[in-house]
């Protein structure tokens, strides 16, 4: 238990130092364009799937922005990986509030409404 702890307080930060590196002027832009889809997924105050769903409700959580933060973490320059876990230590240690993605939040609301309608016009004779 001790370890997921750990893993999930190690993904937290390193959300927030690609929250930082989506900001920072020396990040490609083929890293930003995916730290923006990730950090706003990851930052949204709601899911994709939502938790109560059975098995599937967790999967965002433990495979998908994961694989993302993965694989950004081993694109993002090091000299910028550096200076944005030096802001996130910074942000932690001043205990300030998670941020939220708003934009996020729309894109997922959006998708959501898209599917229930494509649902309805699919049902409908």
């Amino acid at each position: 238990m001790q370890r997921l702890k750990t893993w999930a307080r190690a993904l937290k930060r390193d959300v927030m130092t690609l929250w930082f590196a989506l900001k920072h002027p020396d990040t490609p832009w083929y890293a930003r364009v995916l730290a923006a889809v990730i950090t706003a997924y990851a930052l949204s105050p709601i899911d994709l799937i939502p938790d109560f769903i059975p098995v599937l409700g967790y999967l965002d959580d433990l495979i998908i922005v994961p694989a993302g933060v993965w694989l950004l973490l081993r694109i993002v320059p090091e000299p910028v990986l550096i200076d944005c876990r030096n802001q996130t230590e910074k942000w932690f240690l001043e205990q300030k509030d998670k941020p939220r993605s708003w934009v996020g939040l729309a894109v997922i609301v959006v998708l959501w409404v898209l599917c229930a309608w494509a649902l309805f016009r699919w049902l409908s004779p």
